[in-house]
């Protein structure tokens, strides 16, 4: 068995014509750019909007470390606010410190689970404050029957997270940039460049090797294996690639936009068919796995379109490294944030040492979901229920 952690692309998508239907908020949002990668988008609308002359950036203290690098180069001063044991803020920590008449909230959605969008609407109109909506995790998924990313006003996604193409970030805008920043600071991705084709090629490649592996093992291992011996070779011969995934903040990408490969497969991904996968898969693990495990207290409401299924683990690295040995590719999202906050005791630090992602996505088979289940039982690595 071999389960990536990210879903693979299947080649026919190459030729396949674009299905009929209605394509999911961003992609048919009226102003919107793409970037290669998402962060590249966070530091053009933190420019956009000035924060570097002065406002402070509210942010969770749960976060990638890529979005915080992002506003930081942006010249953006931050302040964190809490975030809960079940993915939410504290509201009342998160009110207090919008006493403090901050410029923008920064909301985070994990996983594709909303944060309580009613309540904070209501605060940052209540407050004058801005409102950005991160939805990097969280392609696809609803809140109150509307999609997220539409009740800020401006959201970030993040398309390679949960699509199988070879990079892609958008930057939705819902509000009218202030005036005259727009004008000023040449925003949101004017004038873009293309990655190298051979950047984009060696990543569609690679997603296409990992369906392979997925359906073919013995073949598939093999030509990863000539895949790295040629990424060694070009490494050596000291040839640029632009990387996506996590990799930091690179201020000389951030004029890079989304690759033409990746506008020609959109239109031909089935988005409500991975939807459905994606929700089918996380009650297989969650009622297989409930009472034995313990799990989040969160809850798959209607809309909502899971990312991966988050599982809390005593060791994060030696779980992922015995899960890894029976075929099954996790991500230990957010192992380390910001520095200053790594000695503090709180739910954000629990959640780094003890959650890890397990794949759920739109290749996993409802089989393959019941073996990863078994295969967490069987392996001890949860923590006790």
């Amino acid at each position: 068995m071999y389960i990536p952690a990210w879903p693979s692309l299947n080649p026919a998508y190459f030729v396949k014509s674009s299905a009929l239907q209605s394509l999911p908020f961003p992609l048919n949002c009226t102003s919107k750019t793409y970037f290669y990668v998402a962060r590249s988008g966070i530091y053009h609308l933190a420019r956009a909007l000035g924060l570097d002359k002065g406002g402070t950036v509210l942010v969770p203290d749960y976060h990638h470390g890529n979005e915080i690098f992002a506003l930081r180069a942006a010249g953006a001063r931050l302040r964190y606010y809490p975030v809960k044991k079940n993915l939410e803020p504290d509201l009342d920590a998160v009110a207090k410190l919008c006493e403090e008449n901050p410029r923008v909230l920064y909301v985070t959605h994990f996983i594709g689970f909303a944060q309580p969008m009613a309540e904070l609407q209501a605060l940052c109109r209540d407050k004058g404050i801005m409102l950005i909506e991160d939805c990097a995790l969280s392609f696809m998924s609803e809140y109150d029957r509307k999609p997220l990313g539409t009740f800020g006003d401006y959201s970030i996604f993040c398309l390679y997270k949960s699509l199988p193409v070879p990079n892609g970030g958008v930057l939705a805008v819902n509000s009218p940039l202030p005036p005259g920043e727009e004008d000023e600071k040449a925003p949101l991705g004017a004038n873009l460049s293309f990655a190298s084709k051979l950047s984009v090629a060696a990543r569609s490649i690679e997603l296409t090797l990992q369906w392979l592996r997925s359906r073919y093992e013995t073949c598939g291992r093999a030509l990863f294996t000539l895949k790295r011996a040629a990424g060694r070779t070009l490494s050596a011969g000291r040839v640029r690639r632009v990387p996506v995934g996590d990799t930091g903040f690179d201020l000389s990408i951030v004029n890079v936009g989304m690759s033409p490969i990746c506008h020609t497969l959109l239109p031909r991904f089935e988005y409500n068919w991975i939807k459905e996968t994606r929700r089918r898969n996380f009650r297989v693990l969650e009622e297989r796995l409930r009472g034995t495990v313990s799990l989040l207290d969160i809850k798959l409401n209607e809309g909502v379109c899971p990312l991966f299924f988050p599982l809390l683990v005593k060791d994060k690295q030696s779980a992922s490294r015995d899960l890894w040995q029976a075929g099954i590719e996790t991500v230990e999202f957010w192992n380390r944030g910001d520095a200053d906050l790594e000695h503090q005791k709180s739910d954000a630090n629990f959640l780094r040492r003890h959650l890890l992602e397990v794949p759920i996505h739109q290749d996993v088979t409802a089989n393959a979901a019941e073996r990863m289940a078994e295969e967490i039982i069987r392996l001890r690595i949860g923590m006790a229920a």
